[in-house]
């Protein structure tokens, strides 16, 4: 459970064991790349035929419920239900959940002796419907933990840390919290990134960002907490697994000649985490800020230009951030007024805040007029139609850039 980090989690530990040989199911939402993507065997995804008789049985049994003057099954109880009877079928060694909105009262939350209960960032999210604040939200999200489970958790802020560790307690569980301070960085690009933790010396992972360091020491936690629960994982599937692990749209490359990179950032501390990644590979790089809406341009370093939010009609209140270099795309049409500041003169290189289709159109109306650098931010919406338009313009020679997944 978590509010950012926790399918990367998911990701890394899911591979990681089917690199040690057990036979690992998914269950990850909201997807990218398409629907099936949420259920997952080995990486593979479910095939459409499988789909199909899932649907029948689960459809049957929720129509059962409705006879009987039950409720009907939400949307996501309904997939869940699929989830289960397809992992059960498929004869899975282990199952690796990601909690859906909620903790306590998620349809996922049935689950009553797991293993492992694991903790991404929690943050501020969902406001209303968690709680409103950040300790209700933590509250809600440790509503996972079981008597008999191990807990592992990444770092979180003192509020969250202590609400952990008390329903820790209360339930009897022990609690490992990852150290990302014991974090030994050696190399960091947006391609490779290189670091040991503890016994864990010199892995290679290649989902960048900083975060993606800290939530595979998360995962390595959770290694540790299934070795003494005498799950056997080898050092050679632990380090496979984290170099092999894919998890696209989150601080995605999809070209580098334009740089072009896509991420699923979508609220408060998911977006501090991005700026603070772009920091760290634009650094000391010059940049054409353009408020989309008044048609004005300036020139920033860009340790001085803040990403923010795309889709919002009101700057978000990210402490630290200078809100006055935040700047708004809203709709396709902004697009056409970029290509009419483009065809001025007055930009050569640009990053640009977008947010879902908005990104493609920036993206073509860049490419078209020779601007040579830029990065757009996307927002979760980010997911299939993209990542398969963005294929057709590039085998049609659109854009002549690298495609990584």
């Amino acid at each position: 459970a978590g509010t950012n980090g926790k399918g990367s989690i998911l990701a890394y530990l899911s591979t990681i064991l089917t690199e040690a040989g057990y036979r690992t199911g998914r269950y990850i939402s909201p997807t990218v790349m398409e629907y099936l993507e949420r259920f997952q065997i080995d990486g593979a995804f479910m095939e459409k035929e499988e789909l199909a008789q899932l649907t029948c049985q689960v459809k049957e049994a929720a129509e059962r419920l409705v006879e009987a003057g039950k409720p009907s099954p939400t949307v996501f109880e309904i997939e869940t239900a699929m989830a289960f009877l397809y992992f059960k079928e498929s004869g899975c060694d282990f199952v690796v959940l990601e909690s859906g909105l909620r903790g306590l009262m998620d349809a996922t939350n049935v689950i009553e002796n797991p293993k492992l209960c694991v903790f991404a960032s929690v943050s501020m999210d969902h406001i209303g419907v968690l709680g409103n604040t950040l300790e209700e939200i933590a509250r809600d999200k440790a509503g996972i933990i079981k008597s008999g489970s191990e807990v592992v958790t990444g770092r979180q802020q003192p509020c969250v840390k202590e609400v952990l560790e008390e329903t820790a307690r209360a339930k009897g569980c022990r609690i490992t919290i990852a150290e990302p301070e014991e974090i030994q960085v050696l190399e960091q690009s947006l391609e490779v990134q290189k670091f040991s933790y503890g016994e864990f010396e010199t892995m290679e992972i290649h989902l960048a960002g900083q975060h993606q360091i800290e939530n595979a020491v998360t995962v390595l936690e959770a290694v540790r907490a299934l070795r003494r629960q005498g799950v056997r994982i080898e050092e050679e599937a632990v380090r496979k697994g984290l170099e092999r692990t894919k998890w696209p749209g989150r601080l995605m490359v999809l070209g580098s000649r334009p740089l072009v990179i896509a991420d699923g950032a979508h609220n408060e501390d998911a977006v501090r985490r991005l700026a603070e990644n772009l920091d760290i590979y634009l650094k000391g790089k010059k940049v054409t800020a353009v408020d989309l809406k008044t048609q004005e341009t300036k020139e920033y370093a860009y340790d001085k230009l803040v990403i923010a939010v795309g889709a919002s009609p009101v700057k978000p209140p990210i402490e630290g951030c200078d809100l006055e270099n935040v700047f708004f795309m809203r709709t396709p049409e902004d697009a056409i007024r970029l290509r009419e500041l483009i065809d001025g003169g007055s930009i050569k290189k640009a990053v640009v805040v977008g947010a879902g289709y908005i990104g493609l159109e920036i993206a073509e109306n860049l490419k078209e007029l020779g601007v040579r650098s830029y990065s757009i931010w996307l927002r979760r919406s980010l997911h299939r139609a993209l990542i398969r338009r963005w294929q057709r313009m590039r085998r049609a020679n659109c854009l002549k850039t690298e495609f990584r997944s």
